[in-house]
């Protein structure tokens, strides 16, 4: 059924759950992953101009290579392929033009599962995403304490029958 997975990561121990979602799943159907992590330069361009933009860039992409090189590592210990990406830009933007059906058949990813006022102020890249994918987009939900417990013991399988 899939081919190819892709997931985005932010390199979070409670993104780790998307992770082991897209695993599983890739495991399950004999499928590559693709994980990539977006550095989202935008967000950083209220920095003063003296700002060493060359040193806040390279930090940046260090961050996203150790958190695409824990997918790689997580992956490789349950046997499933990856190929693993930096990427810059715009996170929904990115992850969309990731998502195409050439590309990949599945998109894997967390949401903070906020709502009201904190995701009209803060926004939602899953939201973003699920609205304009042209794959399916499978959201886990993710940091939520009781929301963890209670889905503890889901398994990926269970998810794809």
């Amino acid at each position: 059924m899939y081919d190819c997975i892709l997931v985005p990561t932010d390199g979070s121990t409670e993104g780790e759950r998307a992770v082991e979602y897209a695993i599983d799943l890739a495991r399950t159907h004999d499928a590559t992953l693709r994980a990539i992590y977006v550095v989202n330069a935008a967000s950083y361009g209220g920095l003063p101009m003296e700002t060493a933009w060359d040193g806040i860039s390279d930090a940046l992409r260090d961050e996203g290579q150790a958190a695409v090189d824990r997918v790689e590592e997580l992956a490789d210990e349950r046997g499933v392929r990856v190929d693993t990406a930096v990427l810059e830009g715009s996170p929904s933007r990115v992850i969309v033009d990731e998502a195409q059906p050439e590309k990949c058949d599945l998109v894997v990813m967390g949401t903070h599962g906020r709502g009201g006022i904190d995701r009209l102020l803060l926004g939602s890249v899953a939201e973003r995403v699920v609205r304009s994918s042209p794959v399916p987009v499978l959201t886990v939900r993710v940091g939520e304490d009781e929301f963890e417990e209670a889905t503890a013991d889901v398994d990926a399988q269970a998810v794809v029958e």
